[in-house]
């Protein structure tokens, strides 16, 4: 049977959270016979300047059965494959979640599923309402980052990394959030900015994104600050020193903190800064964009 409008719409919804989390190197891929339907669907849902006018019932028939997709890491030889809860699936509320690799032995797999039943079990995942969203993105894809071995750097790569940054040297951090639309939030954000000397801007409503610049020690300490409140699917892309290129070239330097309500906006701050590919390349916005 098919899905609800409703349906369709909670699904898609929970499919962009989680569309909008993963990093570059990260691959969503639709599975099964009606993958394409979902593929078509999140498109529209995204591309919609009014999201809820999305049924599910256009052109196409509506899908048949919950999404099912794999996401894995380019760099990986272990990937995720996920069927949606919903119509037909075993649990209504939860997903349920298959490892598979190339050459993964039979003690790999086992080892992988037993975390996820851990998981599964958590009250944040079984009380979720984004609970794909919370399994994959916030345990099994940091958890799959950390086993997965990176080769190490050159050794002209190495000799610089004995070098310390330089006491004044500059940083820049960026975040990106479902939402920010908290007054009390936005107000800390420019508290913050201002006592640690950070520049930067908030671009608030649906995403959030927040990107702040400065000494290496106020951009730190304005990281952990924006880390310790709630928030939904907060993700820290980078905090790292500021390019050598934007700071050779006399741009790169924010000044006061900003707000903007349009993603194009956002976008086009950092290209008045020499730095919006450190933007586009997070999923944010593109080249075209504004």
């Amino acid at each position: 049977m098919s899905f609800t409008t409703d349906a369709v719409r909670q699904q898609l919804e929970e499919l962009q959270l989680i569309q909008a989390t993963l990093l570059p190197d990260e691959l969503l891929a639709f599975l099964d016979e009606d993958g394409a339907r979902w593929s078509r669907l999140l498109r529209e849902y995204g591309d919609a300047v009014d999201p809820a006018s999305i049924s599910g019932h256009g052109s196409a028939p509506a899908p048949s059965a919950a999404p099912r997709i794999r996401v894995k890491p380019q760099h990986a030889s272990v990937w995720f494959e996920v069927q949606f809860p919903g119509p037909g699936s075993g649990n209504p509320r939860l997903p349920a979640i298959a490892v598979k690799g190339e050459n993964m032995s039979r003690a790999e797999q086992q080892r992988w599923q037993h975390i996820i039943q851990e998981r599964l079990e958590m009250d944040e995942i079984t009380t979720s309402d984004f609970p794909v969203y919370q399994l994959l993105c916030l345990h099994l894809l940091p958890l799959l980052h950390d086993a997965v071995e990176v080769p190490g750097p050159a050794p002209a790569e190495d000799a610089s990394k004995d070098e310390a940054p330089p006491p004044a040297a500059r940083f820049h951090a960026l975040f990106t959030s479902h939402h920010l639309v908290s007054p009390k939030k936005r107000r800390a954000l420019q508290q913050w900015a201002g006592a640690l000397a950070v520049a930067g801007f908030a671009k608030v409503g649906y995403p959030g994104v927040i990107y702040a610049q400065g000494a290496q020690p106020g951009v730190e300490e304005f990281v952990a600050s924006v880390k310790a409140m709630q928030w939904l699917a907060l993700r820290l892309r980078f905090v790292e020193p500021l390019p050598r290129v934007a700071v050779a070239g006399g741009g790169g330097e924010a000044r006061g903190w900003t707000e903007y309500e349009k993603v194009g906006e956002a976008v086009e701050a950092m290209r008045g800064l020499g730095l919006e590919r450190w933007i586009v390349e997070m999923g944010v916005g593109s080249k075209s964009t504004g």
